[in-house]
C-alpha cells in the first residue's frame, strides 16, 4: 500500500481517511479543503497552501501555472515548465478547488513584450507566510530564459510594471 493508500471498506467514503490526512506533510495553519480519489487507490489532495500528490509531491499553488481538465483527469503544469498528470475519474470538488487557490494565489498579471522574438509573462503572486507577492518571469516558447540581454528587458519590464501598478 502507498503512502496515500486506501485500507479495505473505505471506497465508498466522502471523507478523506485519517491515515491519509496524518500523512500529509502540512506546513503550518495548512489545511486541507477538498479531494479525490484516484484509480490507484491514492487521493489527490488540495490544501490551503497547495495540491498534494501520491508518492508525497506537493504542488504549491504559487508555482502552478496552469491546470486542464478534460474527462479522465487533470494535467497541471508548472511555472519551471514541469507538467504532472493525474487521473480523475470521479474528480468532485478538486476542479473548482485548484482553479479558486491558483486564481486567488495571483496578485497581478502582466504580458510584455520584449523584442521582436517574442515576450514575457510577469506574474506576482501570493506565498503562504510571506508579506510581499513573489514575482516571477514567464518566457514564451523558444525564449532562453537564461539569456542574459532577455533577462535585463524582463528586468526592466517588471519594474516598470511594479511601478505603474504599485505592487
Amino acid at each position: 500500500m502507498s503512502l496515500f493508500g486506501l485500507t479495505g471498506g473505505r471506497l465508498g467514503s466522502r471523507r478523506l481517511p485519517s491515515e491519509v490526512r496524518t500523512a500529509l506533510a502540512l506546513e503550518p495553519h495548512e489545511r486541507v479543503i477538498s479531494h479525490a480519489l484516484i484509480p490507484e487507490g491514492d487521493f489527490a489532495v488540495a490544501t490551503t497552501h497547495a495540491l498534494h500528490l501520491p508518492g508525497g509531491r506537493r504542488l504549491p499553488w504559487h508555482l502552478m501555472d496552469k491546470a486542464v481538465w478534460d474527462e479522465e483527469g487533470v494535467t497541471v503544469t508548472m511555472t519551471d515548465g514541469v507538467s504532472h498528470r493525474i487521473s480523475l475519474p470521479e474528480p468532485g470538488l478538486l476542479p473548482e478547488t485548484v482553479r479558486e487557490r491558483v486564481t486567488a494565489s495571483i496578485v497581478a498579471s502582466r504580458r510584455v513584450q520584449l523584442d521582436a522574438r517574442g515576450g514575457v509573462r510577469l506574474v506576482a503572486r501570493r506565498v503562504p507566510g510571506y508579506d510581499t507577492p513573489r514575482w516571477e518571469f514567464i518566457f514564451d516558447p523558444g525564449l532562453d530564459p537564461n539569456d542574459p540581454g532577455l533577462r535585463a528587458l524582463a528586468e526592466q519590464a517588471l519594474e516598470e510594471v511594479r511601478r505603474s501598478l504599485g505592487v
